[in-house]
């Protein structure tokens, strides 16, 4: 089998905990959704097969505070783009992400695209996700979106891909054609970050398919977690300034968990690194995508 990780295994965190209720189940068009409680811990899951695990949680007591590492690390878009007016969210899960940037920056406007309306439904009713005049949900399927995005001119300084279909990253939101069309979206100086993971016979590929389409990117990893950022900014910020950058935010970012002067110090050394996948790796496209590869073996 080619994937070595799949699911929620790199990108999220352990599924139903021993003990926990469940508030809420249904079989939706795309996937089965879940909502379980433990303790102050409110958790969404997804499953299309048998396996479950946490897509998004959420401490009731303090809800500010991010629980999973990838969330956290999504944070550091910040760095690059300390001042957003327009922020664009591919998947929505709980709504940690968006809930955050609002919150944050209450006068930008914040794009989310969600494919499926139970989960929009889920974390509005469960999650404290909160759509406004500044937060819109578009249900609707990302590439669809991003196509239609281009055509209207669309631009955002924040890009965050966090697609998720219950088994792995929808393979169509994988391929260099879809990473060009996002591209075209953000603005001369904005910086794109996606969710994906670390440890994976599909890496190489992967990564192959940012290099093309980006050129080079910040291969963003932390030690505790099997997730990886792929960090691309518009243009370079020089170290002194992405520390001062991560000084003037902690605070902000403290009662959301995020240790951003960490991962500042983390960019930076990460940034100069040499790749560290095959360079011969051939990059996904939509005429050869995940399941082209998983026949081939």
């Amino acid at each position: 089998m080619l994937l070595t990780c799949l699911g929620l295994t790199c990108l999220a965190g352990p599924g139903l905990a021993l003990g926990a209720e469940i508030l809420h189940k249904e079989r939706s068009l795309y996937s089965n959704v879940m909502v379980t409680r433990a303790g102050n811990t409110l958790c969404l899951l997804f499953n299309v097969r048998s396996n479950r695990r946490n897509q998004s949680c959420m401490d009731t007591k303090y809800p500010k505070k991010m629980i999973f590492a990838y969330t956290k690390m999504s944070m550091v878009s910040l760095l690059f783009a300390p001042d957003p007016q327009h922020i664009l969210v591919i998947g929505l899960g709980g709504g940690t992400l968006p809930t955050a940037f609002n919150q944050l920056y209450p006068q930008a406007r914040i794009d989310v695209v969600e494919i499926d309306p139970a989960v929009t439904r889920v974390a509005r009713d469960y999650f404290a996700f909160n759509p406004t005049s500044h937060v819109k949900v578009f249900d609707q399927d990302a590439r669809v979106w991003t196509k239609r995005a281009n055509l209207l001119d669309r631009r955002y300084d924040i890009i965050i891909l966090d697609a998720f279909n219950g088994e792995y990253i929808p393979e169509h939101l994988m391929t260099q054609q879809y990473l060009e069309e996002t591209k075209s979206l953000l603005t001369a100086n904005g910086v794109l970050v996606a969710n994906t993971f670390s440890i994976s016979d599909l890496y190489d590929h992967e990564s192959a398919t940012y290099a093309a389409v980006f050129g080079k990117f910040i291969n963003f990893k932390i030690p505790e977690s099997a997730n990886r950022m792929v960090v691309v900014p518009g243009k370079s910020v020089p170290e002194e300034q992405l520390l001062t950058r991560a000084n003037a935010l902690r605070n902000t970012l403290a009662p959301y968990n995020v240790p951003i002067r960490r991962y500042s110090r983390i960019l930076i050394r990460q940034r100069d690194r040499r790749p560290d996948w095959d360079p011969a790796a051939r990059p996904l496209t939509d005429q050869f995508a995940p399941a082209n590869l998983l026949q081939s073996q």
